[in-house]
């Protein structure tokens, strides 16, 4: 399912996306809105780059932070869930990890964590990945696996109604 499919069927439904982004710095969020039409759904995004953005702008606890360093599974979904209740969207997906080309915070370049937050709880996920290749490629892998995570998720919902 690619980002036109994804925003198809969310309008298809009713609902809207947003997204939260630290390594890929606006990549998914052009993902989305490249796609003519996107306005419909697309609600809007926070690049928080800086860690100290992700408590302010999304609201992923000070203590997770201090305690995992913002490249760990709980920040990415607590990114998610933050873009989602920020945005006032039903669905979001976020990004977090290391491009490179060093290593940051005892985590390989190429460590990335996607996650996406839904309606439901149920809906929640989350993806670790370690992505090879120079900092393009793992920032481009991380909104491949972000986009599939959604899709992924967007899939299960359609057979469980």
């Amino acid at each position: 399912m690619t980002a036109a499919d994804i925003l198809a069927l969310l309008q298809d439904r009713g609902e809207t996306l947003a997204v939260a982004e630290s390594l890929t710095g606006g990549l998914l969020a052009a993902e989305f809105i490249t796609v003519p039409g996107a306005s419909a759904v697309f609600r809007g995004g926070v690049v928080a780059y800086a860690t100290d953005l992700k408590a302010s702008l999304l609201g992923v606890p000070p203590p997770l932070l201090h305690s995992h360093g913002p490249v760990d599974p709980s920040v990415a979904a607590a990114m998610a869930a933050g873009a989602r209740e920020r945005c006032g969207a039903d669905w979001a997906a976020a990004t977090t990890g290391v491009a490179g080309p060093d290593p940051q915070g005892g985590q390989p370049v190429g460590r990335v964590y996607v996650a996406v937050a839904g309606p439901l709880p149920g809906h929640a996920a989350v993806r670790e990945l370690t992505l090879q290749g120079d900092r393009p490629a793992v920032r481009s892998g991380a909104v491949d696996a972000a986009v599939a995570l959604l899709a992924e998720r967007l899939a299960i919902t359609i057979t469980s109604r």
